[in-house]
């Protein structure tokens, strides 16, 4: 047996500290959490033990985990006994990544509603489809969300209004929320509902990067497993650093505290960075906006320990002017996930940040975020890799008729588990098109080898058919980034009449020395095949547009350079 089986099975076997189970959900087995909280309610109760312990921080304003507690119950409160909320109800938030959006998030669920976090980027139309598909009666929102749904075209299902900042006077039909925090008393606690495991919670939309987006509906047991599995990775890394299980309850006196550079109505930001912070009684610091400046301030000024985010964002921090001489020594974790990282991303944060333990992830919004993790030596050894799946996620990679392929065979992940969400909602069509006996078809590219570590090439819409050949686009990206005058690249296909497609790549120039194009594709050629040099290359200074959660705008990239051609 080796290091890493013998540490498996101390920590999830029979007895251990996070125990795996096995149980029926909706006519699949899946494993999960022997001892994962019950409910969402459960997780906000065991966090009122902080007491003043500070737990968010937004400019100068500083707010203790007991406040945020008794703010919960408050709005819970208010939610049932005001305005009618009953188990399942939809109940939309919909503003920027302010500390009241985690009152009302935790308030939602707790109330057994069911939590409709809203991209803040949408315009009107699309706000109004969120609330409109979701069918929610109550909307926590922010000014500007508000008056984008008052210029909503059609009638909303909404009944009540919370509203959050108002600059302006609170329009009659919208109660302030600082009028639910007033006066609260200090014995108050949550609302008596009966939440069960599998109850609705979560009702996320996902990007839509064709058609309207989808809402992935999720459960009490969904979001309740990755509290179950940051427990487990934090334990398994002590382990496997020459740690005791024992020492445990010594890392929650070390204080920890989190940047949030990403938006909460994401599950990047919910359950990837917000929920381990309330799990750890760390202290969650939230900006305004994504600026590289503003998040190095804070990393020197509320001493950052942890760092998450997409590749983009975390390779903008390390290329900042001036970064050797900021102080990031409070940094222990700088991890990312969501889209594929270059090794070379891996190599700028060991020069730059070296006492960090560098982590990365796969996780999208129909598994609750986290699928796989690596760090330590493992990632070190295999940079491409996301890691090993969580010890409760069984992930396969399939052939186009949906047959598991054997060790380093190409073919689309299916992942199964506690974290899959039920499917998506109002939209049977697309839930039967993706889900299987449980299992998850993420529409993600790539191989595992025969360690079982999990490779991610691309998604499956993003491939590139040229000629017959198959080129996934994050590869040829990871190419190009390798050249030291290169800081990033998108790829995508051109249209082509001999061939079908063409590869084309956008490429963002740094430094003094700049290659030109002949360069850069002598330089990948030694490190992709001929067929996946790219055919045009628009170089350029500016930076790529990126979306709200810091991935490359792709589609808007295609029509800015190939106008007609780019659908």
């Amino acid at each position: 047996m080796t290091d890493k089986e013998h540490i498996l099975e101390q920590l999830t076997g029979k007895g251990g500290a996070c125990e795996i189970e096995q149980i029926e959900v909706n006519g699949a087995r899946i494993r999960t959490w022997k001892n994962a909280p019950a409910s969402m309610a459960a997780i906000i109760e065991s966090s009122r033990r902080r007491g003043e312990r500070e737990f968010i921080v937004f400019h100068d304003e500083r707010l203790s985990f007991e406040e945020h507690y008794r703010r919960v119950a408050a709005l819970a409160h208010t939610l049932v006994e005001e305005f009618g909320v009953e188990r399942g109800d939809r109940v939309v938030i919909a503003m920027r990544n302010f500390p009241e959006w985690i009152v009302a998030f935790w308030a939602i669920t707790s109330a057994g509603a069911v939590a409709v976090p809203l991209n803040a980027w949408w315009t009107s139309q699309e706000l109004a489809y969120g609330v409109t598909d979701s069918g929610a009666r109550v909307a926590i929102v922010d000014e500007k969300r508000y008056q984008r749904l008052q210029e909503a075209e059609e009638p909303l299902p909404i009944e009540h209004y919370v509203g959050v900042r108002f600059e302006s006077a609170y329009p009659d039909g919208v109660l302030a929320i600082d009028r639910v925090f007033e006066d609260v008393e200090d014995a108050i606690a949550l609302p008596g509902v009966d939440i069960q495991p599998d109850d609705h919670a979560t009702l996320f939309y996902t990007s839509g990067t064709t058609g309207r987006p989808k809402g992935t509906l999720g459960t009490h047991r969904n979001f309740c497993s990755v509290a179950g599995a940051i427990g487990f990775n934090g334990a398994q890394i002590l382990l496997r650093m020459g740690g005791r299980l024992e020492d445990l309850p010594l890392l929650e006196q070390i204080p920890q505290a989190a940047l949030l550079i990403v938006p909460l109505f994401h599950v990047a930001g919910c359950h990837g960075i917000m929920l381990p912070m309330l799990l750890a009684g760390g202290k969650l610091v939230l900006l305004d906006k994504w600026d590289p400046v503003a998040a190095l301030d804070a990393i020197e000024t509320e001493k950052i320990t942890m760092l998450t985010g997409v590749p983009a964002l975390i390779g903008q921090l390390m290329q900042q002017p001036g970064l050797e001489q900021r102080d990031l020594s409070s940094i222990l974790q700088l991890g990312y996930g969501g889209a594929p990282a270059p090794p070379e991303l891996l190599r700028s944060i060991k020069a730059r940040a070296p006492s960090a333990m560098v982590t990365n992830g796969w996780g999208i919004t129909e598994t609750s975020s986290a699928i796989s993790f690596i760090t330590g030596q493992d990632y070190l050894d295999r940079p491409s890799s996301v890691g090993l799946p969580l010890a409760v996620c069984e992930v396969k990679a399939v052939d186009t008729e949906g047959r598991e392929v054997g060790p380093n065979e190409l073919g689309e992940f299916w992942v199964r588990g506690p974290n899959v969400a039920m499917g998506y909602w109002n939209n049977p069509e697309a839930t039967a098109g993706s889900f299987t006996d449980g299992w998850f078809h993420t529409g993600d590219v790539g191989r595992i080898d025969e360690d079982g570590f999990i490779y991610i090439l691309d998604r499956l819409k993003d491939m590139i058919i040229r000629g017959g050949e198959n080129v996934y686009c994050a590869e040829v990206e990871a190419a190009l980034v390798e050249h030291p005058g290169v800081s990033a690249a998108c790829v995508f296909g051109m249209p082509s009449e001999s061939l079908g497609e063409e590869v084309a790549a956008v490429v963002v120039l740094c430094g003094d020395d700049t290659p030109g194009e002949e360069e850069l594709r002598d330089f990948v050629r030694g490190r992709i095949a001929n067929f996946k040099v790219p055919a045009k290359l628009w170089l350029r200074r500016e930076p790529l547009p990126l979306g709200a959660t810091g991935k490359v705008q792709k589609k808007e990239l295609k029509a800015h350079y190939l106008g007609g051609s780019a659908n």
